[in-house]
């Protein structure tokens, strides 16, 4: 059936300008990491991506090797996006990335090098069926290899109108001023940090978010649902159809349901009950309540999930005495999977 999208689509969803670009991406964005590979039937893609922006939600982010297998998600979305969104493509933010494991051998294996950041692009735009996308990424800091060979591959993909603007995730803030002082020198803005932040992940509060503020790029924050601790599905012990149960669920590591991190989420789930809210949304919210933070990235499975996402954008402000009593319980977690290059490691 032909997808004719919601007339009203753009009236509820609110717009971040992201930092002191041009651009602005909605509140919350839908990204393709899990749920658009292979292993998912199509049509229920389909269903996620026509509710998502049938509720105003027009960014979604894809990296090379979501799947399974690698390059799958890019390749089903770039089929959805001609056969439902081929009309509404200017409308829409598309997003990639390179830099970790996509292809065999010593370029495939990730990092930042010219020839593996720009190949990717190339393999990525042939998979989407496009000729540009609009925000495209370092997925990650590579120390085995010259930042300005990586800033410089990055500035190519924008000068060859591969990409509109760039972006990086899992940067330290020291890496971030970096890279974005090395991009500059090629008249490129850093447009945008993509880091893992939410409520049992705190890192990017210590000093990122003041480097990005201090350089004009804005904050798109992933697993802001902690890949769905941060929500009722683990509350009461793990369901068979726990994303740990499924393929390429791996990210979803046993010891992030530790006890303690359930039990933070209960006591979370207490505060979000109060203020009428499920503990999504008290995460969600919680996410955005920085104004450095452009958009909250949230993965779903089923299209309720969407509209459930969607709706943590109506709750109340929070109070000062609501967030001292949430900073009591959202303490480190032990969830961040991306620690070791945020820091500058290999």
């Amino acid at each position: 059936m032909t997808y004719l999208a919601s007339p009203t689509r753009y009236d509820d969803m609110p717009y971040r300008r992201v930092g002191r670009s041009g651009l602005v991406l909605p509140a919350i964005s839908l990204g393709l990491w899990h749920n658009f590979g292979d292993s998912t039937p199509l049509e229920l893609q389909r269903r996620l991506l026509r509710t998502a922006f049938d509720h105003g939600i027009n960014h979604f982010d894809l990296a090379n090797n979501y799947g399974p297998p690698y390059g799958s998600a890019e390749a089903n979305f770039g089929r959805l996006l001609r056969e439902d969104f081929k009309a509404h493509r200017d409308e829409l933010v598309i997003s990639t990335k390179a830099g970790w494991d996509m292809w065999p051998g010593p370029y495939g294996k990730g990092g930042g090098s010219r020839k593996h950041v720009l190949n990717s692009l190339d393999q990525s735009l042939q998979r989407l069926g496009i000729d540009h996308v609009d925000i495209f990424y370092s997925h990650r800091f590579d120390p085995e290899t010259p930042l300005e060979e990586t800033a410089g591959a990055l500035a190519q993909a924008v000068g060859q109108g591969k990409a509109l603007y760039i972006g990086i995730s899992s940067y330290s803030a020291g890496k971030t001023r970096e890279i974005a002082g090395l991009l500059r020198e090629w008249k490129v803005p850093l447009l945008i940090h993509q880091p893992s932040y939410n409520l049992l992940n705190r890192w990017a509060e210590k000093d990122l978010l003041a480097a990005t503020d201090e350089l004009g790029a804005g904050v798109i924050a992933f697993t802001p649902l902690a890949q769905g601790l941060l929500t009722d599905k683990y509350l009461d012990g793990v369901p068979a159809d726990a994303r740990v149960h499924r393929p390429g669920g791996g990210s979803l590591k046993p010891e992030h349901l530790s006890e303690a991190n359930v039990g933070r989420a209960r006591a979370l789930n207490v505060i979000a009950q109060r203020r009428g809210q499920t503990l999504a949304q008290l995460a969600l919210a919680w996410t955005l309540r920085d104004p450095r933070v452009s958009s909250a990235l949230i993965g779903a499975s089923r299209p309720e999930q969407i509209v459930d996402n969607v709706a943590a954008l109506r709750g109340p402000a929070f109070t000062a005495q609501e967030l001292a009593e949430i900073d009591r319980h959202a303490v480190e977690g032990g969830v961040n999977l991306w620690e070791k290059p945020s820091t500058d490691y290999a």
